[in-house]
């Protein structure tokens, strides 16, 4: 049995290693594998010895003994849970006749000189893509076939993908090239892969790019801030002339949203207005990679709002915080929280929101799953990487959306065999888009293809979000000072408050009824928004966007002033302040944290020249030190 999985959430007290920064320099060539991927990792399972990490590539980047754990359950060395480690959680699931997961952890060591780079990468990158110094991405292929030789009689091995980089479909593309090569060649095809790849370009915003792997090119488009959203399925890019014709991935990282949401199409809207609030939701699935899937199609239901809950695609029992989860003794956390196991309905029936779908698994289905990395300790919730076994999901007849969950109170989930639905006491705000249900109807009747369903199911959320955000938009953009107002030898205006009640008001005329058809509660989905994690973010990043663009537009009006005239009556402690402050606005800038212009940073720097060649002799010594 052979399963291709893919990474979600989980909390983890342990870190991968890193290869010292001398190592890397020394390796030089390793550069561009890094930029995809930080290593490849082979663990298999031995019956004395419990799980072990087989291979780590390339070599130099280290694992310490915390991450190579303890045994899993069964086995003679008996796991420490409150420290999961990646081959551990490759393996557990192994002994409980699932298939494998891994924990994606923080890293402890020096990363390597092209992550000075991330910056870069994440100015242009949508706020979902980008790297997060915290975050490692795991994608896992596991292979387990009958062995005669072996005491079990089973072969168990996972090939692991540990990458910064959010790229699900790429990477699952990846590794169904790599894995069946792999378990029939293992050594010589791994360095010949990792080799290939250090020579791919590195991953820009905004190109197309043609990786050769094995023999094929994949084709991908990295996605980019500012890349228009693609309501139909992406047209194939020119091939170059490239032999062989690439493969063409339609997307790096989007997930079949029609394909996930067949039970709760009905529900969608309440769905999201859940995921909009931050509200705790238990998904229950019949598997671990309906699980995944369903959860990481939930938290891409704001996209372009970044979703700043934790979600765990894959949680079970061994997990650390089964027991922070499951207490009564404070309200649940704003986590999205995937699960298989029907004990959960007992143990977290207190939560306000539980989503359950789908039939118990039947055996000898196999397929994939996919997750998020983890999120670092203080940093938030770190996740995990969960692959399993997976029902194929029914084929609906011609003209019938596929069977809906129905909405059900809570009251009513009592036992374990507690039939699929969604089991909440929330009303939505807004009614729900009876048309857009028709569309898909139609869409099934005239057999559609599903690629076609999901960019209109797509289209809907994207639209939804983007009317919720945008009175939210002009409003915080009303906020900044006016350019007139910032003057070069002056500190730069204040950003003005942001007031609830003055938004509200603002609502009657520029509200999201200018863009979206739908009726309902608008106000009071604002006002519970307000109090969510999300809301905190989204402010939190647009009042640090807006004091970059007011430090910028300073930097430009002080290169725009005749400096000279300034300094003639000014003394020596203002000049060397001045110096001081455009120094501080110069590496800001070059850091990329200023959207300033590069002819804006060499006036800048001719003028802390010109300055400081104003200044005498010892303090010009101060300034520039030899």
């Amino acid at each position: 049995m052979d399963a291709l999985s893919g990474a979600g959430p989980r909390r983890a007290r342990c870190s991968l290693g890193a290869a010292s920064p001398g190592a890397r320099a020394a390796a030089a060539p390793w550069a561009r594998f890094s930029a995809w991927l930080e290593c490849v990792c082979v663990v298999t399972f031995d019956l004395e010895l419990g799980q072990a990490l087989e291979l780590v590539y390339p070599s130099d980047f280290r694992l310490t003994d915390k991450e190579v754990g303890p045994g899993p359950p069964g086995s003679s060395r008996g796991p420490d849970l409150s420290r999961p480690s990646p081959s551990f959680l490759c393996f557990r699931k192994a002994a409980s006749a699932t298939c494998p997961s891994l924990t994606p952890t923080q890293c402890s060591g020096q990363r390597s000189p092209w992550h000075a780079e991330d910056r870069h990468y994440n100015s242009g990158a949508p706020m979902s893509l980008q790297r997060e110094p915290a975050h490692y991405f795991g994608y896992v292929y596991f292979r387990q076939v009958k062995d005669s030789s072996v005491k079990r009689g089973y072969f168990q091995k996972s090939l692991v993908l540990v990458s910064r980089l959010p790229f699900v479909r790429l990477f699952q593309a990846l590794l169904s090239l790599i894995a069946p090569e792999y378990f029939s060649k293992p050594a010589p095809c791994l360095e010949a892969v990792c080799s290939e790849i250090d020579e791919w370009p590195a991953p820009v915003p905004g190109q197309t790019l043609n990786l050769p792997v094995m023999g094929v090119v994949l084709q991908v488009h990295i996605p980019s801030r500012v890349d228009k959203p693609e309501y139909s399925p992406p047209k194939p890019c020119s091939h170059e002339n490239l032999l062989p014709a690439p493969v063409i991935l339609s997307s790096v990282h989007e997930l079949d949203l029609f394909r996930c949401f067949q039970p709760v199409l009905t529900h969608v809207q309440t769905l999201w207005e859940l995921m909009l609030l931050g509200e705790p939701l238990v998904v229950l699935a019949p598997s671990p990679a309906v699980s995944s899937e369903l959860v990481l199609a939930l938290i891409s239901c704001l996209q372009p709002l970044k979703f700043c809950c934790d979600y765990r695609p894959y949680f079970t029992i061994h997990d650390s915080e089964f027991k922070e989860f499951t207490t009564r003794t404070q309200a649940p956390p704003n986590v999205v929280l995937g699960v298989t196991n029907p004990f959960f309905i007992k143990t977290l029936q207190h939560w306000p929101h539980i989503l359950r779908v789908g039939e118990p698994k039947m055996a000898g289905e196999v397929g994939l799953s996919f997750a998020q990395g983890a999120r670092g300790l203080g940093l938030g919730a770190p996740r995990v990487l969960s692959c399993g076994t997976e029902v194929q999901h029914r084929v609906c007849s011609v003209g019938d959306l596929p069977k809906q969950v129905k909405l059900k109170k809570p009251s009513r989930l009592k036992t374990l065999d507690t039939k699929p639905g969604l089991y909440t006491a929330y009303s939505a705000h807004l009614h729900r888009d009876k048309a857009l249900l028709k569309r898909l109807l139609k869409g099934l009747q005239k057999k559609k293809p599903w690629d076609t369903q999901t960019a209109l199911l797509r289209r809907h959320l994207l639209e939804l979000t983007q009317s919720f955000i945008i009175p939210l938009e002009h409003y915080m953009a009303s906020l900044m000072p006016l350019q007139k107002n910032i003057t070069a030898w002056k500190t730069p205006p204040q950003i003005r408050p942001f007031r609830q009640d003055d938004f509200l008001r603002s609502l009657e005329h520029a509200g999201p009824q200018l863009t979206c058809i739908l009726k309902g509660d608008w106000l009071g989905l604002y006002r519970r928004f307000f109090k969510s994690p999300h809301f905190d973010g989204w402010y939190r990043q647009r009042h640090k966007e807006m004091a970059q663009k007011l430090e910028a537009l300073h930097l430009e009006a002080i290169c725009e002033a005749n400096i000279e005239t300034w300094m003639k009556d000014k003394s020596e402690v203002e000049v060397v302040d001045l110096v001081l402050k455009l120094r501080e606005k110069l590496v800001q800038a070059q850091g990329h944290q200023l959207p300033v212009k590069e002819a804006t940073l060499q006036r800048a720097q001719l003028y802390i020249e010109t300055v400081i060649g104003s200044l005498p002799k010892d303090l010009q010594a101060v300034l520039c030190p030899p």
